[in-house]
């Protein structure tokens, strides 16, 4: 399986494919990060992103995309660019018939590090280690799309086959007993 993971930002946006082969052993295939400049128009900004994803996309033809899910910041801006090259992530995948499927940030973290609240540091060491890297993928943005490539290797795959048995079982009914109430 080949997945790209991509870690969405309006300045710097990591992406990185990685394959899972035989004995589920990971692989590096590409990773690089797409950058735009803040002078620039936003509308332009996002085009050049949306050109580079489509031309990974095709290049690379992944079964799936990892994308980072979106999560509130204080900063209001960074999280509206970082929202908008998420839909540009996404529209590009399902133009071409690619699952996209989010992962939190803690999550990634945690199948990487076993930590789901490891530092940047530690997300690019354990990618190092796991792909057999060389030399640390840098920057960050381009170590935290190779970590949501591995996390949706690592887990994607028994996350589908758990939803997969709850849509089976249909609807979980309860009953809740309030002690000296009604039920």
């Amino acid at each position: 399986m080949r997945v790209l993971g991509v870690d969405p930002g309006l300045t710097r946006c990591g992406l990185g494919i990685v394959d899972q082969g035989a004995q589920r052993k990971l692989a590096l295939v590409a990773v690089d990060v797409v950058r735009t400049s803040p002078d620039t128009d936003l509308a332009v900004r996002l085009f050049a992103v949306q050109c580079a994803v489509e031309q990974w996309l095709d290049d690379h033809q992944p079964d799936a995309v990892a994308l980072e899910r979106v999560f509130s910041q204080h900063n209001v801006r960074t999280v509206m660019g970082t929202a908008q090259v998420s839909g540009v992530v996404m529209a590009a995948a399902a133009k071409r018939g690619v699952p996209v499927v989010l992962h939190t940030p803690s999550e990634v973290k945690a199948a990487v590090t076993g930590n789901g609240r490891a530092d940047k540091s530690q997300i690019t060491h354990m990618v190092t280690r796991i792909l057999m890297l060389e030399s640390s993928p840098k920057p960050a943005d381009a170590a935290d799309a190779l970590a949501l490539a591995i996390c949706h290797l690592w887990r994607g795959p028994a996350a589908a086959r758990l939803a997969a048995a709850q849509k089976a079982a249909g609807p979980v009914r309860t009953q809740w007993k309030v002690p000296g109430g009604r039920s």
